[in-house]
């Protein structure tokens, strides 16, 4: 079976890396022949450094279905179109909006020195910081501020892009058109009700509407609708998944 991990707020807590104990735990799914895959908001770049090497060769989704990582190697990106790409420039322009953008692997920043989304951004100093117009593409906006957020938000809704606002951001994420996590896991081959979701936030809800089972880690009010079951956010919160991890590990040995 796949075993699908968002990895903030899921399996990964405060932006820190993700615990030895979980690790292990992954590890030991795919040796009894599971199929651990990771899908994240964060693009390839920032899913590294919380993430331990000897998973590094596992398959991932970054950019919330934008880019997909296999063995190591970027295997598939989707970026805005250049007309998408335009709009989005000047709306950003007009409402005066600061930002985290990024392209396959480097990014532009226009926000606060002391925004707290910059600790999760290139920790590991893998990229490059570069103006908007240096990117040949861009596959994931994060509008961190603006004049009008709401008017701004209508306005790029039109663009005939994806939009989520995260439950503990005030931000908008913006991916491109038909992008999620449920469209890259279609793009590698997995077919509805052939994996096992977890996850914690609204940009799970594609994933866990097409999952055999989904586990909701916390309380989100819209994922909820689709969670099989969840775990509640509280100290021993990592021992819970991971004896969730090894029930449906046996689960679906056996089916």
């Amino acid at each position: 079976m796949n075993f699908v991990f968002d990895l903030d707020g899921t399996i990964c807590f405060k932006g820190k890396r993700v615990t030895d104990k979980i690790i292990r735990s992954l590890e030991s799914l795919q040796r009894k022949g599971h199929r651990v895959i990771f899908a994240s908001a964060r693009p390839i770049r920032d899913m590294l450094p919380v993430l331990h090497p000897c998973v590094h060769n596992y398959t991932m989704i970054g950019g919330n279905g934008s880019l997909i990582s296999q063995n190591g190697q970027l295997i598939h990106s989707t970026a805005f179109t250049d007309d998408q790409t335009s709009a989005i420039k000047s709306l950003l322009s007009e409402y005066e909006a600061t930002y985290l953008i990024d392209g396959e692997w480097d990014y532009s920043y226009t926000g606060s020195p002391d925004h707290p989304i910059l600790n999760n951004v290139d920790p590991a100093k893998l990229a490059k910081r570069v103006p908007l117009n240096a990117h040949q593409s861009i596959v994931k906006v994060l509008i961190l501020t603006a004049t009008h957020v709401e008017e701004l938000a209508e306005r790029m809704s039109k663009l005939e892009v994806v939009m989520h606002r995260h439950k503990h951001e005030n931000v908008l994420d913006i991916s491109p058109n038909n992008i999620d996590k449920w469209e890259a896991l279609s793009r590698l081959g997995i077919e509805k009700g052939n994996y096992v979701a977890f996850g914690n936030d609204a940009n799970d809800i594609s994933m866990f509407v097409n999952a055999a089972h989904s586990v909701m880690i916390g309380h989100h009010d819209e994922l909820a609708k689709y969670a099989t079951e969840s775990i509640a956010l509280e100290d021993n919160i990592e021992d819970k998944i991971i004896a969730k991890i090894d029930h449906l590990c046996e689960k679906y040995a056996r089916s």
